[in-house]
């Protein structure tokens, strides 16, 4: 199986290659448009601000090469929020796959600190992406902006109210939270989109 993992203007990628060896997958870190249309599976991760992110995807033509790709698609942290229409980060319009904006955490109180960082819970997951895990599992974020519950959510976690944790259109999934670095939790949730 061929994977790609789309290089871009974000950081983070190359523990994404690494935990896809772990699972004995061997994946490319790539931004040539020939080998990411050709791959079998493509990884969309990153950590980064939204609109110097969509200004080297449009400058590259990345940006249309991922929103025409028919194979499985998933979306890391930025990448997840790059997949939806707009981000208040950089106020800057982005794929456009899901039609949903991302928007800042404005906490309620004091203990809810931005950016949301640490352990958290993912809950009401009905997708083969969480085959095999339990209700409640602990999953890895690091984030400022999140996408509100919508027709796409396939999991949600609660962080001063509850948000999407996952999403899922098509051939497109993406999860806010980091599955590379979820432990055994994320590692079965890249498992199972891989296979």
């Amino acid at each position: 199986m061929k994977v790609a993992i789309i290089k871009y203007n974000a950081g983070n990628i190359y523990s994404v290659y690494c935990a896809c060896k772990r699972l004995g997958c061997e994946a490319e870190i790539t931004d040539d448009p020939k080998t990411i249309r050709e791959a079998d599976r493509v990884i969309f991760p990153g950590v980064g601000e939204a609109r110097a992110a969509m200004q080297y995807l449009n400058q590259t033509g990345l940006s249309d090469v991922i929103r025409n790709l028919r194979q499985p698609v998933l979306g890391i942290c930025i990448g997840m929020q790059l997949l939806c229409r707009h981000s208040e980060e950089g106020d800057v319009d982005c794929l456009g796959i899901f039609d949903v904006p991302v928007v800042r955490f404005r906490p309620s109180s004091p203990e809810f600190k931005v950016p949301q960082m640490g352990w958290n819970t993912i809950e009401k997951f009905e997708n083969p992406l969480f085959m095999n895990l339990h209700e409640g599992d602990y999953v890895y974020y690091v984030h400022s902006y999140y996408i509100p519950l919508c027709p796409y959510t396939i999991a949600q976690t609660d962080y001063d109210g509850y948000y999407s944790a996952a999403l899922h259109k098509d051939n497109f999934w993406a999860t806010q939270f980091h599955p590379e670095k979820s432990g055994s939790v994320g590692e079965q949730i890249l498992r199972n989109f891989l296979s």
